[in-house]
């Protein structure tokens, strides 16, 4: 997927987004059950859709949905470094390779003794 660039100035960003305003539900009292003060923004280019219902005020609600559109971004843009896989070094092979003969000589001394054909 390829790597989705915002502008910088959030007039830019306003201007490819869609704007809705809606009222805000929840508590907040009469101010907010009274004014379309809760904001829903639609980025076109991406599809995103981020709504704020926080503040009592429309501007610090866009502000907001704002902020949050960008983190989203920065959260799809995110790619893991890719992993370089490293070489066991020889010491540590080594000791492995020690570990597992010392393993199988305990096994062996507890096998049974072979049978004498002398029987």
């Amino acid at each position: 997927m390829k790597k989705i660039l915002l502008p910088q100035d959030d007039g830019d960003l306003l201007a490819d987004c869609q704007c809705q305003t809606f009222r805000a539900s929840g508590k907040g009292g009469q101010h907010v059950n009274v004014t379309d003060s809760a904001v829903r923004l639609i980025h076109l280019p991406t599809g995103l859709v981020v709504t704020c219902q926080k503040e009592r005020s429309q501007y610090l609600n866009k502000k907001a949905c704002l902020i949050k559109l960008r983190e989203r971004v920065e959260k799809l843009n995110y790619r893991p470094p890719k992993r370089i896989p490293t070489k066991m070094p020889k010491a540590a092979k080594e000791k492995n390779l020690a570990r597992k003969a010392h393993h199988s000589a305990k096994k062996r001394l507890r096998r049974l003794p072979p049978a004498s054909n002398n029987e």
